[in-house]
């Protein structure tokens, strides 16, 4: 009997996850990592939110694959205190890959927030799903938590089996789940890295939305997590830019296929965001992240996730569909 047989997907996400850092070590064992911090005298960069927010220098942090949320010294900023729901997706039943960490949990709490009850889907961070699934509960919804890897369309039917037995429907999907590494050229890109990539950002999405759509109803959407890579690319992303394209442009196909059925199928496009995918990536990089925006920062989760809700609500986004939403802190 095969582990899928068996309905054994944690096994499967483990070894995802080991092969995830097998593929970051023959990366990082071609680079020499250095950082110098830059000295003073630039203007502070502007603070835009409801808080303040982290700005460069960052400290240097350093993750083995998947990435746990947990293990950052610079905690990403998720509650988001200052958001008030206004039931934008009461009594909705939602799936949120990647809803372990970084977005994904900033989504997943929101979405919680504003009324939805929310299926997690991760790999293999459990301790971080935990923590996910904790504040979903806090926000006085129900959680889910779906350990297994979205690049097997036999998970991918199975999670959005159990999110529809656990809350007798399916209103949205949420499509974040990513691998990310970088490599200073094509000839560093192995075909076990770029099949990597692929699987998890393209194979991954297609896999949920085509598990996900027998149960959505009129009313319901489908949104994807694209990038600003997509957008722009990325010399040293070249497989990862490439698959955000893709989600991009699967996004508008999709879009224009589900409408007659009522689904709205839409991406937010994000710039840089300080989550656990970085420094599972580039340490090296960490200090300086987010800094050549013209906001001089990245991101943190929670300023991202209201552009889910907003595109996941029909009380807001009702004639939008096919749309790519980039929140990448200025042009």
């Amino acid at each position: 009997m095969t582990s899928q047989e068996s309905g054994d997907f944690q096994q499967d996400a483990a070894r995802t996850a080991e092969h995830e850092r097998e593929i970051q070590d023959r990366i990082e064992a071609k680079e020499e990592r250095s950082f110098q911090p830059k000295e003073g005298g630039e203007d502070k960069p502007p603070q835009t939110g409801a808080r303040e927010y982290p700005i460069p220098p960052l400290p240097r942090e350093a993750l083995e694959k998947p990435g746990l949320e947990g293990d950052l010294s610079l905690k990403p900023m998720w509650d988001a205190p200052y958001y008030k729901g206004s039931g934008k997706l009461a009594g909705m039943a939602t799936l949120v890959t990647g809803g372990d960490s970084g977005i994904g949990r900033a989504i997943a709490v929101l979405f919680a927030r504003e009324g939805a009850d929310v299926a997690i889907a991760y790999l293999d961070e459990h301790e971080d799903a935990e923590l996910t699934k904790q504040a979903v509960e806090k926000e006085g919804r129900r959680a889910l938590l779906l350990p297994g890897d979205v690049a097997d369309p036999t998970y991918a039917e199975d999670a959005v089996r159990k999110a529809v037995e656990a809350f007798g429907k399916l209103d949205v999907l949420v499509n974040n789940a990513a691998f990310q590494m970088h490599a200073k050229s094509i000839e560093d890109i192995d075909y076990d890295h770029f099949d990597r990539t692929l699987k998890t950002n393209l194979y991954g999405y297609f896999n949920m939305a085509k598990a996900a759509v027998p149960h959505l109803k009129a009313g319901g959407s489908i949104l994807n997590c694209g990038s600003v890579t997509g957008i722009r690319g990325s010399q040293e992303l070249l497989d990862y830019s490439m698959t955000k394209g893709g989600i991009h442009a699967f996004t508008r196909s999709l879009a224009g296929s589900l409408i007659k059925k009522g689904i709205r199928v839409n991406a937010v496009a994000p710039g840089p965001v300080w989550t656990p995918l970085n420094p599972a990536d580039k340490p090296d990089k960490t200090p300086e992240f987010g800094a050549s925006t013209p906001m001089a920062r990245p991101a943190q989760p929670e300023e991202i996730a209201p552009a889910f809700v907003f595109l996941a609500s029909p009380q807001t986004a009702s004639y939008i569909t096919g749309e790519i939403l980039p929140v990448i802190g200025g042009y």
